[in-house]
């Protein structure tokens, strides 16, 4: 079923190669994600999904337009990670596979917490019914492994215990999805931030073009950018060090990133305290 979309939302297309495209939100923030779009001969590859079915209404309209005079269906999807952000607008696509790590696959299938959603993204409220729900993983991805001619998936650790990197190597491109945030501060509060870095690095080493899930397209600075921030939550002091991130909107994520990366280096694993207050829990 296809909901009526947000009047405001407009997502730009950005061609990044042959049947490679990234409708880009046009609000870098968090809660205003980046959708990938891969034509193969037997159908349509979408990363994510957007942060609701408005949202992925609209892009799912412009994506049919885009590849009109191909009559190719949506035939996949990759879920680069759980958070509402990445798989809210996935109901919107209840006949293409989904594919996601085995993370992924376990959070969705736990009920959806509109409540908490209302309060992460209260821009969004309206969209998290109480009966919001999200698609479930169709296919788990526990290793690297080409999912079509044209596209390699890569599980990584960082936003997540396992995301998935979606990389098009004849395009030069990577979709980090959920590990790529340019220009957006990160949440981590259930991530880890020292392997999310290395993760940022090794994605550096891979493409020159590279999508994240929030912000516009960038390449291997951006990625220093991140894996810089992340590294800087670690280091122990009670403030983010300056940096290039000092001009990144929703800093309001510093204090929740932090907690994590302390707790983690005592050895505990678990959502910090600041997650829940800033949740107004």
């Amino acid at each position: 079923m296809t909901l009526p979309p947000e009047p405001t939302y407009r997502p730009n297309l950005v061609e990044l190669g042959r049947g490679v495209f990234a409708f880009v939100s046009p609000q870098p923030r968090f809660g205003s994600s980046n959708i990938g779009v891969v034509i193969d001969a037997d159908g349509l590859t979408l990363i994510d999904t957007s942060a609701t079915p408005e949202q992925a209404s609209v892009t799912l309209s412009a994506v049919l337009e885009l590849t009109r005079e191909l009559e190719l269906p949506v035939k996949r999807v990759v879920l680069t990670s759980s958070r509402v952000v990445f798989s809210g607008g996935s109901s919107v696509l209840w006949s293409a596979a989904f594919y996601g790590s085995s993370v992924t696959s376990d959070e969705l299938d736990h009920p959806a917490n509109p409540d908490a959603f209302r309060r992460l993204l209260p821009e969004m409220a309206a969209a998290y019914h109480d009966d919001f729900s999200t698609r479930p993983v169709t296919h788990v991805v526990t290793e690297a492994a080409s999912l079509t001619p044209s596209i390699d998936l890569i599980p990584l650790r960082g936003e997540s215990s396992m995301n998935l990197a979606v990389y098009v190597a004849s395009s030069d491109v990577v979709f980090a999805g959920a590990l790529g945030s340019f220009a957006v501060t990160p949440l981590a509060y259930n991530g880890y931030p020292l392997d999310w870095a290395t993760s940022a690095d090794s994605l550096a080493e891979l493409a020159s073009t590279v999508v994240p899930g929030h912000g516009p397209p960038g390449g291997s600075a951006d990625l220093a950018d991140l894996a810089g921030y992340l590294r800087a939550t670690a280091a122990g002091a009670d403030t983010v060090a300056p940096g290039p991130w000092d001009q990144w909107v929703d800093r309001r994520f510093d204090a929740v990133n932090l907690e994590r990366a302390a707790r983690l280096n005592e050895g505990v694993d678990e959502v910090p305290q600041a997650m829940f207050q800033l949740l107004g829990l």
